[in-house]
């Protein structure tokens, strides 16, 4: 019989848009959904976990031409290769949810067609720049002359088209009182203060409709519209528990009247969930339960990963060949709420070599070794009062206990991990303090050494239950490996001094096997030589075409990173002793101070244009190997002539 007092968790990572491959970003959001998820269902509170894949748009449209197959198949297939990376990563979602399913796609009509009812939807007009890419309409001054995405870099689009409106200017000074309120409605800090920032400069009202593409659910009213990508999308998160369905039973227990909603969310989406869903929620008079955690990015060495840079990883390229505790360990303690964190294979195998081979995996089988060595595998309960040392031991364990659980209760994985850590780190030490192979040489001081293997052992079980949200694999070996009985494993059993006697393997396993850096580079280094592709040549020109473009040898004088870009750097040159300046997407491959004072090549003939606000007087001639390179063609020789013939 189920129980009625029992508190429930519901917990949601985005649904991530069906245009390919899951890497390890969109990863990391549904690893850290899954800590939190398994944290709680240890606690005893009952959890539910979604995740799922956004499906619509003129995105999915386009790639679905261009692949020779129907939306609904490409859709499918993705969200079936998602499915199957979502187990080989341990990944213990309740449910999955397809935008495209039934049960989403006929409550999603109803709720339009009520908010149009009660006005908070209008029919109007729209004419402005739209991102595909991004499935975001942006303003002129946002997108500038050249008509550039603010968030992706590529070309919008001139949309033309009638169009349904969500009113959140109804709703703005609502919604700012909402979060003014509720201050750990939006966390971290610095992200709230961003919404904050963003609805106090004043909301336009939101397109929520298209009619120049098909594949998305059709306005009951008005099917020659479709709903647009983000109202379609926001509302997974309660279609899923079965609103607006003839079952609301998951609704009414996770959400209407449940105790803790928690909505996990990249930074690059935060505006969606941080002001549209709740004035959606208000617009259908849904209460607003949910939390809203926004994390950074995972970045590469190379900046954020990128497709056409070339510098994706995948998860599978990492469990692969390290194991898949390892990389939910890293990932995890990695991010810090809020702000981005880098991976790199140098990163991750110092983190795996020092964490998780020295630290923890040495704990593990010394302290086993020695039980077997000096009591035949047998543990038991002092009854002596402990030593100072042990005393120590026992007081950090109570205080990493509680820290650990206020920060894994607050998503604070990073956090709460550094905590554990600190207790194994203790615990080794305590080895050294405590010096067992001098203990056992002496038989009159057998029970201060019991006493010494028996806190090792109660460290290593209360690591092994505090470790396994993020690494459950590990912790499950950890368990075997000490003999744990089942009723020391629980999360009610985080308490040091639970276990009486117990008996250890014969012989401890390695729990993880050093790495090797100079090796791990070369392989890294090998397989990336393997990847690389000739760059693809373009369309033949004519010599007539050639001879229009005046290529001049040009001196940079200055260079700076363009504020708001992670690819444009903005260049003071000098060609015939007369300053120019220049826009160049370079900023991935240089850095501003590499090409101060350099000659180079440019394309002095070139109709001037407004980048961003910017004026751009020509261009920088640059050459590239492969999809992975770009370098900028220098001039070495030093000589008067500016013109190149």
């Amino acid at each position: 019989m189920e129980n009625k007092n029992k508190k429930t968790c519901y917990v949601t990572t985005p649904i991530y848009y069906a245009s390919g491959n899951v890497h390890i970003g969109n990863s990391y959001s549904t690893i850290v959904c899954d800590v939190f998820a398994r944290y709680n269902r240890l606690k005893g509170i009952d959890t539910f976990f979604l995740t799922g894949m956004d499906e619509h748009g003129q995105k999915i449209e386009e790639a679905a031409k261009k692949a020779g197959k129907s939306p609904q198949e490409m859709v499918n297939d993705i969200a079936k290769s998602t499915k199957e990376l979502w187990k080989n990563l341990n990944i213990t979602n309740d449910d999955f949810i397809q935008t495209s399913e039934i049960r989403h796609t006929e409550v999603v009509q109803q709720l339009f067609e009520k908010m149009l009812k009660n006005k908070d939807i209008y029919l109007g007009y729209y004419e402005g720049d739209y991102c595909v890419a991004c499935e975001a309409y942006f303003t002129k001054t946002q997108v500038g002359e050249e008509c550039i995405c603010p968030d992706c870099g590529k070309p919008t689009r001139k949309v033309k088209e009638e169009s349904y409106f969500l009113n959140l200017k109804k709703y703005s000074n609502r919604l700012l009182k909402y979060i003014e309120e509720n201050p750990d409605f939006i966390q971290p800090e610095s992200r709230k203060n961003e919404v904050v920032s963003f609805i106090e400069q004043g909301l336009e009202d939101l397109c929520v409709s298209r009619t120049s593409f098909k594949w998305g659910i059709p306005v009951l009213s008005n099917p020659r519209h479709v709903i647009y990508v983000w109202i379609d999308a926001l509302c997974n998160y309660i279609t899923a528990l079965g609103y607006g369905s003839k079952d609301e039973t998951l609704y009414n227990k996770f959400w209407l009247n449940g105790d803790e909603v928690v909505h996990v969310v990249g930074k690059d989406i935060l505006r969606f969930h941080a002001i549209y869903w709740p004035i959606i929620l208000m617009a259908l008079d849904i209460p607003i339960k949910f939390k809203l955690y926004a994390h950074g990015w995972v970045l590469m060495k190379e900046g954020k990963m990128s497709k056409s840079v070339g510098n994706i990883i995948y998860p599978l390229d990492v469990t692969k060949r390290y194991g898949l505790d390892p990389l939910r360990y890293y990932l995890t303690r990695e991010m810090p709420l809020g702000n981005d964190c880098l991976f790199s294979y140098d990163r991750f195998i110092e983190r795996y070599n020092t964490d998780l081979a020295n630290d923890l995996g040495n704990l593990l089988s010394r302290t086993i070794a020695m039980i077997n060595k000096y009591f035949d595998g047998v543990v038991i309960k002092p009854k002596e009062k402990s030593d100072t040392f042990a005393t120590e031991l026992e007081n950090l364990s109570k205080e990493v206990i509680n820290n650990y659980n206020e920060n894994f209760s607050n998503f604070r994985f990073q956090n709460g991990l550094t905590e554990v850590w600190s207790l194994i780190s203790r615990a080794n030490k305590y080895i050294d303090e405590t010096t067992p192979w001098i203990l056992a040489k002496d038989e009159d001081k057998k029970a201060e050494l019991n006493s010494v293997m028996y806190h090792l052992y109660e460290v290593l079980r209360l690591v092994a239950i505090m470790v396994m949200p993020v690494m459950p694999d590990t912790s499950k070996i950890m368990f075997e490996e000490m003999g744990v009985l089942p009723e020391n494993q629980a999360f009610d059993s985080l308490e040091y001094g639970k276990t009486s006697d117990v008996k250890v393997v014969t012989k401890p396993i390695v729990l993880f096997k050093r790495l090797d850096l100079v090796e791990e580079q070369k392989y890294h280094q090998e397989k990336n030589v393997a990847k690389k592709e000739e760059a693809p040549t373009k369309n033949e020109i004519s010599i007539e075409d050639f001879s229009k473009i005046d290529l001049r040898v040009a001196e940079v004088i200055e260079a700076s990173k363009m504020e708001g870009s992670d690819k444009l750097l903005i260049l003071k040159v000098k060609i015939d002793d007369k300053p120019r300046q220049i826009i160049s997407g370079i900023s991935e491959f240089y850095a501003p101070l590499d090409l101060v004072g350099k000659k180079i090549v440019v394309v002095a003939n070139l109709k001037p244009v407004k980048i961003r606000g910017h004026l751009s007087e020509g261009m920088i001639l640059t050459a590239s190997s492969s999809k992975n390179s770009l370098e900028v063609i220098q001039i070495l020789k030093e000589n008067n002539f500016a013109k190149i013939s």
